[in-house]
């Protein structure tokens, strides 16, 4: 089996989330040897920014994309959403090749380090605006947007206006607001980087309670150890377009697959035979740059 696909069941932190499989046949999210290259012309090969990934995430897991800036989390995760475009390899959600699918069309919901609310709507205007553009009925909408905004800690907030709002809550009631729709998948880009420390703390332990609430699968990039080790069911390690490692935080931590993942995780390497701890983390540290 590929080290980097793995599935829940392996990995799983033990707190109901479902395995690979469920008997509804929904199989969650499959990418197969993806490559996301930016700026190839018919004489530049361009820059692999994803180099042949492949992930699965089961129905109802959370899987975190870390790595350092630069190292292709977020061009993934855009690859999966449909902005970008593929060089090669799949993404395939429930058993069905996306390729082609617009983004409106993939059923995915998205979250953004800038939530994007809209100024002009209170609290639950925004929540709901999937919704109203769903036509959902309006007793189910109102009751919906009460229960989300009761799972992100904003119970009776519906009526304040936007402006008003800290920078914590206005990315709760976009929380919500991704949520509403039911999405198949949803995919989050570093939505807390822009809060102070204790804040993001916080509401890494939100965000997690929401998404199981919810039962929604989910792809979190991030690349603060903290706050995916705190919201996510297991991580994928990445560094330089490839996946270096999958498993669950405390299998990360104790076993990291490689001197990479061990310095990027801050665990200092095994003392080598005959040689310095400090010389050798210099090494390992040439060898793979």
């Amino acid at each position: 089996m590929d080290p980097t696909v793995g599935t829940a069941v392996d990995g799983h932190r033990g707190d109901g989330a479902p395995g690979a499989v469920r008997p509804d046949g929904a199989s969650g999210l499959q990418v197969r040897d993806a490559v996301v290259r930016y700026g190839a012309g018919r004489r530049r090969p361009g820059f692999v920014a994803v180099d042949r990934v492949s992930l699965d995430v089961a129905p109802g897991e959370i899987v975190a994309l870390l790595g350092p800036s630069g190292c292709g989390k977020s061009s993934l995760l855009r690859a999966v959403a449909g902005l970008e475009p593929l060089a090669a390899g799949r993404v395939l959600f429930d058993g069905e090749d996306v390729a082609g699918v617009p983004v409106h069309r993939r059923g995915f919901g998205l979250l953004f380090q800038d939530g994007q609310l809209f100024p002009h709507r209170d609290v639950a205007g925004n929540v709901g605006y999937g919704l109203e553009a769903a036509r959902v009925p309006r007793p189910e909408r109102e009751a919906r947007v009460a229960a989300l905004l009761e799972d992100v800690g904003l119970a009776g907030y519906g009526g304040r206006a936007v402006a008003t709002l800290s920078g914590g809550e206005r990315q709760r009631v976009a929380l919500a607001r991704a949520l509403a729709p039911r999405p198949g998948l949803l995919l989050l880009d570093e939505p807390l980087s822009a809060l102070d420390r204790r804040l993001r703390e916080r509401l890494a332990v939100d965000v997690r309670e929401a998404l199981r609430a919810s039962g929604t699968t989910a792809v979190f990039v991030t690349h603060d150890h903290d706050e995916a080790f705190t919201v996510a069911d297991r991580v994928a390690v990445m560094d330089a377009g490839r996946i270096l490692q999958v498993d669950a935080p405390d299998v990360l931590l104790r076993s990291p697959a490689s001197p990479r993942v061990a310095e990027f995780l801050g665990r200092a390497p095994e003392h080598p035979p005959g040689g310095s701890r400090d010389g050798a983390s210099r090494a390992s540290l040439a060898v793979e740059s």
